[in-house]
């Protein structure tokens, strides 16, 4: 693949709209107003049945239209369920102009989506969306169902788990099911919380401190989740890949572009056409305090996420760590020595837990069916 610099095409209103960004603030929690921080929540109800299907069909290659990914083609358990991109491919030769998300404890979130847009109490949903997206897996339900019928494991299973044969709600509600057993094993921190002090060294002890005391970082990362759940604008940067200022061709630039401005167009942001940086919260709300904003993630098991921020602009904790110690027009300085800030990595370090031991299945062929018994 050819890689050239490319200028930026930056217009006015993105000029605006970009300064709009940095001097909106979103409401900050201060640290004294933050939940405490906690254990992992225990794990939700899991319909087993239900949850190895979803597994299959996690896997499986025929959930998207032509046959070219899976759901774990993007979140794979060996990268921390994401893809380890700084920004993500998309559908067929689509390049796309956010960072994949990991999926740990997904089933505890308020929101899904780095823009908000759909609500963290369906899983189900946020599974038809990216099946069905043009720009993620391009699949029709209606052929995905028919594909999966011509599958007598497909069939047996789904008639286990719901009592009937494959069906749209029905596949998404499978691999919601699924995704509700994707959660942080042994984290260190999750230990210490629970009374093993020995759990964390004391470089993550002094860590935690500054977590919690000078750095601010509760007052966003807070409660069990290691989040508040909302959004904020915390001046993070687009990828210079996405504005044409980066190592990627035109050609690839165009292509994270030309997927930006579809998903505008879908959602009905205004003035899509003249936009060139992701506006976030903005596509959703129409309003333009929220272009900046973005979910705050949660930071149980980071270690495993790289790289960060919704662009994937930042490689290592220590980059994210130093960003925000930098500060920008959207936060203030931490102010963190050196020695801080490594403490610091080190007490995120401490939220990791071990690795994914998912191993993929292996999946049903297809078979014919006899006549007279579809």
């Amino acid at each position: 693949m050819t890689r050239s610099n490319r200028p930026s095409r930056t217009t006015t209103l993105l000029a605006g709209l970009s300064a709009l960004a940095l001097t909106l603030a979103a409401p900050m929690v201060s640290s004294q107003e933050a939940a405490p921080l906690a254990p992992l929540p225990e794990p939700k109800d899991i319909n087993q049945a239900r949850a190895d299907l979803g597994k299959m069909l996690f896997f499986d290659t025929r959930m998207s239209g032509d046959t070219g990914l899976s759901c774990a083609s993007c979140h794979s358990p060996d990268q921390g369920w994401s893809d380890g991109l700084a920004m993500s491919d998309g559908y067929g030769d689509l390049l796309y102009f956010r960072n994949t998300p990991g999926l740990f404890n997904v089933a505890n979130r308020n929101y899904f989506m780095w823009d908000g847009r759909l609500d963290g109490d369906d899983l189900g949903t946020v599974v038809r969306d990216s099946l069905t997206e043009s720009h993620t897996m391009q699949m029709d339900s209606r052929l995905a169902q028919e594909r999966l019928k011509q599958v007598p494991e497909y069939m047996a299973m789904f008639e286990a788990a719901y009592g009937a044969e494959p069906y749209g709600g029905r596949m998404y509600g499978a691999i919601g099911e699924f995704l509700k057993t994707i959660r942080t094993e042994n984290a260190p921190f999750d230990a210490y919380l629970r009374g093993a002090q020995d759990a964390i060294s004391e470089d993550a002890k002094r860590g935690l401190a500054l977590f919690e005391g000078k750095a601010g970082c509760i007052a966003c990362h807070s409660g069990p989740m290691l989040s508040d759940g909302g959004l904020r604008a915390t001046g993070v940067p687009d990828h210079p890949d996405l504005l044409g200022t980066g190592s990627e061709s035109a050609q690839d630039t165009a292509s994270r572009q030309i997927t930006l401005l579809r998903f505008y167009a879908t959602l009905g942001t205004p003035n899509y056409m003249n936009l060139r940086s992701d506006v976030g919260n903005y596509v959703v709300s129409k309003d333009e305090a929220d272009i900046g904003k973005f979910t705050t993630p949660s930071l149980w098991d980071v270690g495993q996420t790289a790289p960060y921020m919704h662009s994937g602009v930042l490689a290592t904790l220590a980059d994210v760590v130093a960003f925000y110690t930098a500060g920008n027009d959207r936060m203030p300085p931490l102010d963190l020595s050196e020695t801080e800030q490594a403490d610091l990595v080190a007490f995120l370090d401490s939220l990791t837990g071990d690795a994914p031991t998912v191993t993929e299945p292996e999946l049903p062929d297809y078979a014919l069916r006899e006549l007279g018994k579809n």
